[in-house]
């Protein structure tokens, strides 16, 4: 194999008609641009979206509702979880790493400690923010929080 017998795989090229090649082509004439109007000349382009003339889709929708550019979301873990972990996994710390080894958050992901459930371990857990209840039952069952 060279260079010179290269050719693209069988039915990913499409056989195109040739465009402005004569009237027995076909496609001569008007070159399927149609007569007259700025679509016909060289060098035209419209607008994205444009629809003729008609009322495009991004205006006819109506705009409601207000999205906040600052909102900062939350991975929310809750403490049932956290018992399971140290339960099944025996950890006694619990830290950004531990939750994304076990596949309970992304990289790019803030966590959100949350009160459901209850919490028998004593554990050590960092994450960017706890709930009051949250809070509470890990100081409660004797472990410590610290916020990233």
């Amino acid at each position: 194999m060279n260079l010179s017998n290269l050719k693209p795989a069988k039915g990913s090229v499409k056989d195109s008609k040739r465009i402005g090649r004569g009237t027995g082509s076909g496609k001569g004439g008007t070159s399927t641009r149609g007569h007259k109007g700025a679509g016909s000349r060289s060098g035209t382009t419209t607008k994205v979206g444009f629809e003729g003339g008609q009322m495009p889709l991004q205006r006819r929708v109506p705009k409601v509702g207000f999205k906040n550019p600052n909102r900062v979301e939350y991975v929310g873990v809750n403490l049932d979880v956290l018992q399971k972990l140290a339960d099944e996994h025996s950890v006694a710390a619990i830290d950004f790493d531990t939750l994304r080894q076990h596949g309970l958050v992304s990289k790019n992901d803030l966590v959100k400690v949350l009160g459901r459930g209850e919490l028998k371990a004593k554990l050590d857990i960092k994450a960017h923010a706890f709930s009051a209840s949250a809070q509470k039952a890990i100081e409660a069952a004797g472990g410590s929080i610290v916020k990233l």
